[in-house]
């Protein structure tokens, strides 16, 4: 408002600019436009020689002459990254973490806490098994109900659980679910190795 071209405006080019429409060719490669939604995970900004030249950050050239630095500025956004992490991976229970994202791969959950159980005994054996091959693990020993531990794990989104409950180890078994697979009967001697299978398959 108020502005005139020519008076307060020096223009030297002027060019016919509109938005461009989902389906026309790129003007690099001919193939058709896609128009999505996206989040800025990173940036880049060439900031040239302007700060280079106040703090007198110079390096030689090639022919041995003093030039300013051209600087430019970096930035990752880590909290959109996992924001954009959870909008493509997850459904109506809660988050599905990749493994190379994921907080902790795996999530022992024991149905009963109770000091010196076999429950609890074998839950802290294949705890410490895990942990001693470098695997990220957290036990569940909250005195809590079963649905209430397995709701909080897939809301939270371990990749992998294991169930261990009296029932299923009086037939010698413990329980492995994948976040987004099937419920696995394994030999609870077996249960390390088939975490760590898991974990080889999916990486």
């Amino acid at each position: 408002r108020h502005v005139a071209v020519g008076r307060d405006i020096v223009v030297t080019r002027f060019a016919d600019l509109r938005l461009v429409r989902a389906g026309e060719p790129c003007a690099n490669c001919g193939q058709p436009l896609k128009v999505q939604r996206a989040i800025e995970v990173g940036h880049v900004f060439k900031l040239g020689t302007k700060y280079s030249e106040a703090l007198n950050a110079l390096f030689l050239d090639e022919t041995g002459k003093q030039q300013p630095a051209v600087m430019g500025c970096y930035g990752i956004g880590v909290t959109r990254t996992l924001q954009a992490i959870i909008e493509q991976s997850h459904d109506d229970n809660g988050i599905i973490w990749p493994l190379s994202v994921a907080p902790y791969t795996v999530c022992i959950t024991p149905l009963s806490v109770a000091p010196g159980s076999e429950v609890m005994r074998r839950a802290e054996e294949i705890y410490a098994a895990l942990t001693a091959r470098q695997v990220d693990v957290i036990l569940d020993d909250r005195n809590e109900r079963p649905g209430v531990k397995f709701k909080d794990s897939e809301l939270v989104g371990f990749p992998i659980r294991v169930g261990i409950g009296e029932k299923s180890l009086a037939k010698g078994e413990v329980e492995i679910k994948p976040r987004a697979g099937a419920l696995l009967p394994v030999k609870a001697d077996e249960a390390v190795a088939k975490v760590l299978e898991l974990i080889g398959a999916a990486a």
